[in-house]
């Protein structure tokens, strides 16, 4: 074959993949104008049309790792918010050009002359959030992650676009290396389902969390799918069981109504199992049933409740209800606007089964979060109605409220405020009663503490405990739903840093927090004055380096320390420090006692000081590979403690010190988040040659003998060397500790398996 006749054939596969291209690119815009055109917002096709073709020249020749031109990802991140969350032009247009300012040379100035200010402030957002805490540069940027929340307060649609770039993200994770992996889906889990499950979009909440359990955990991921698939005819024949009598009774009474078999998620099921400390098999609320009616009277919310309990009462006198799992979330709804009525009935086959009752308006707002209530809003419909976004409803208004008085006083780090928000993303929620008979919804497991910050920051500072249902009880009682709480108060009460233990809600920790840091700065004043008294009653300088000296007398770290302890009346200052301080001041001058002063921690003799360790050689497209000859060479964190067969990840700290985490553990749940660009794959090749600590818990049934039977089955059956056995018992129970030395996780299972197999012991798990 000719040089021409080769070079045609590459002009001509060009011209191919071009035209291939370009099918794509259009078929998914047409998509994207299909879902628009069927939506309720005003239509403004030509301001749409324009984002896309000036999105589509801006990323011209750049290709996604996937393969496919870079377009493609703007315009899934529209379709899925348009299609998924329901958010109008402005948003689309912001989708689609959402990584232009950050990928080419095109300015937010640019986009304001074209597109206007609305479109280019909330891409500029969206920027600021690729550049902040989850940007390349991710750790401690307080300032940019201060940043996302403040623009997010003020236009709330730049997070729920980011949500369906990262929802998009996550459904293509597939074409990232490993250790990319891990930091995204560990992103995703730490911070954006948390946020989609407060903006209420609960399909998309549970999207993130499976994505990101099968990108975290594959195997595991795999086999509660596999679990799941072998007991679903069995589930599917409970569910058809269920439902006769229920629609025979719905008929009867005209109702229009769907009845849906929901089957618990793979990741669901899973925290279930790590919280419960239970196999996959002993999961008994793996099926839940939704009815979704449409209401007799439309438009009427009073009569749509009273046909929940209407539905509530057919479903209740048709099975026997669990008595204590009724949930009313219509007179009081989450906060993120969820409501309905949720009971659980006994079937007739012996299963406990969840029923979700709720109008079809309801589930459209549990599904689709905040936006769906644009659906409902009455006025002109040619409004565009994704700019009501805003403070209109009172639940969204509530807590972009919390996050604005979080910022007022930020933390001093990006993972500190992160961490702090976090607490107000992820809650299960209770409904506490004030004195005056008002239900507030507040955090499950929050104290008398958090409940009084949550009413007035200071009825917090002041609280000293409170009457629940008319009995005293402390700042540190933890609140049940239905608590009547009458908060108590002296203006004599202080905070105290102890109170950070009993602070469980962000608002809470944030107030004690800033309290506390005023008084520390209160202290380190009143602390540098007092040094000043003492300089001038010894007649010596007081300069930088007379207080590195005094901390090194008075064996404090830093003057902070110093100045604050000094404050507090925890030390004071004598003529011995004074003597030791001129004593130093002749040894410098001699050459001689100023070593003598220095903390022993300080002295080197060069003899003694061992050898650097060679630095790692880290690719980090590559798993780090953890073998028998190695381990020496890396770190093991003490919190999980990994052994072989654990799924694990690396993380490379400011020493070039390569530190081993179980995937989940929640340290590193917290490093991918916050310093993911350090996250490293990491996989076991070792032999069963190095042995590991692991430790297992055991509760039972104490009998005599029983200690006997479980150190027989660790030294005798598998010879296991056992390192701490701790046994406590109490009124004919017994729990405790064992710690061994095994080789990998097969081990262990293998012990706990034989371990339950001796009569009274109910519970074996491994904890770390």
């Amino acid at each position: 074959m000719s040089k021409n006749e080769l070079n045609q054939q590459d002009v001509n596969a060009k011209e191919a993949t071009q035209r291939a291209d370009e099918e794509l690119v259009q078929a998914a815009y047409q998509r994207l104008l299909d879902t628009y055109l069927a939506s309720p917002h005003r239509k403004k096709v030509d301001l749409v049309n324009k984002a896309f073709n000036f999105a589509r020249k801006a990323h011209e020749g750049v290709r996604r790792l996937s393969g496919e031109p870079y377009i493609m990802h703007p315009l899934a991140v529209a379709q899925i918010a348009c299609g998924e969350i329901g958010l109008g032009s402005t948003s689309i247009c912001a989708a689609l050009l959402h990584d232009v300012v950050e990928d080419t040379e095109f300015t937010v100035a640019d986009l304001e002359n074209l597109f206007g200010p609305k479109i280019a402030q909330i891409v500029d957002g969206l920027t600021k959030i690729s550049g902040g805490i989850f940007g390349e540069k991710a750790s401690a940027q307080a300032e940019s992650f201060r940043k996302l929340l403040l623009t997010m307060s003020d236009d709330i649609r730049v997070i729920l676009i980011k949500i369906s770039d990262r929802l998009h993200n996550m459904r293509t994770l597939g074409s990232q290396p490993k250790h990319k992996q891990y930091k995204i889906a560990g992103e995703t889990l730490y911070i954006y389902a948390p946020l989609a499950y407060r903006l209420g979009l609960n399909k998309i909440k549970e999207e993130l969390e499976d994505l990101s359990f099968e990108y975290e955990q594959p195997e595991v991921h795999e086999q509660i799918c596999k679990q799941i698939e072998a007991i679903r005819p069995e589930l599917e024949a409970a569910y058809e069981q269920f439902i006769v009598p229920i629609r025979q009774k719905l008929d009867e009474k005209g109702y229009h109504y769907d009845i849906k078999a929901r089957i618990k998620r793979p990741y669901s099921v899973w925290m279930k199992m790590q919280h419960k400390h239970v196999p996959f098999d002993e999961i008994y609320d793996l099926l839940a049933v939704r009815i979704i009616f449409d209401p007799l009277v439309p438009g009427d919310p009073e009569k749509e409740q009273d046909d929940c309990f209407r539905i509530y009462r057919i479903c209740s006198s048709t099975y026997k209800a669990h008595p204590d799992r009724f949930r009313d979330w219509l007179s009081n709804p989450k906060s993120n606007g969820y409501q309905a009525l949720h009971t659980t009935l006994m079937s007739e086959g012996g299963r406990w089964i969840e029923v979700q009752i709720r109008s079809r308006q309801m589930d459209d707002k549990a599904e689709n979060g905040f936006a769906a209530h644009w659906r409902y809003k009455e006025g002109d419909a040619d409004v565009e109605l994704e700019d009501e976004l805003s403070s209109k409803d009172s639940q969204l208004e509530k807590w972009v409220g919390t996050i604005k008085e979080l910022l007022d006083d930020p933390q001093p780090s990006a993972m500190d405020l992160l961490s702090t928000i976090k607490l107000n993303l992820y809650a299960s929620e209770i409904l506490v009663i004030t004195p005056k008979g008002e239900f507030k919804t507040m955090p499950a497991d929050c104290t008398v503490l958090d409940f009084a910050f949550s009413i007035h920051t200071v009825l917090g500072t002041h609280c000293i405990g409170a009457k629940v249902n008319h009995q005293l009880v402390p700042i540190g009682y933890k609140l049940n739903s239905g608590d009547q709480v009458e908060i108590l108060t002296s203006a004599s009460a202080r905070v105290e840093p102890s109170w950070l233990e009993y602070a469980t809600t962000a608002k809470a920790r944030n107030k004690v927090e800033a309290v506390l840091r005023r008084i520390s700065r209160e202290q380190q004043k009143r602390g540098e004055e007092i040094v000043e008294e003492w300089c001038e009653k010894h007649e010596i300088e007081m300069t930088s380096l007379l207080v590195e000296r005094l901390c090194t007398v008075c064996e404090r770290s830093s003057r902070e320390q110093l100045f604050q302890q000094l404050g507090a009346g925890n030390m004071s200052l004598s003529d011995a420090e004074a003597d030791a301080l001129r004593k130093m001041a002749r040894g410098r001058k001699s050459g001689k006692g100023w070593k003598r002063l220095i903390p022993f921690w300080r002295q080197q003799d060069k003899k003694g000081t061992p050898k650097a360790a060679e630095p790692l050689t880290i690719d980090r497209k590559k798993p780090v590979i953890l073998n028998d000859d190695n381990l020496v060479r890396f770190t093991m964190c003490p919190h999980c403690q990994p052994i072989p067969g654990d799924q694990v990840l690396g993380y490379l700290d400011d020493q070039n010190r390569v530190i081993i985490h179980k995937r989940k553990c929640p340290i590193a749940d917290k490093l991918k988040t916050s310093d993911g660009n350090r996250i490293l794959a990491a996989e076991w090749d070792t032999h069963r040659l190095l042995h590991f600590a692991a430790t297992i818990h055991l509760e039972g049934i104490d009998r005599v003998g029983i200690l006997r039977s479980l150190t027989d089955v660790i030294t005798q059956q598998f010879n296991v060397n056992v390192h701490r056995l701790t046994i406590d018992t109490k009124d004919g129970l017994f729990h405790g500790d064992i710690e061994l030395s095994v080789y990998d996780t097969e081990d262990v299972e293998t012990i706990i398996q034989n371990l339950k197999s001796i009569d009274g012991v109910e519970e074996v798990t491994r904890i770390s």
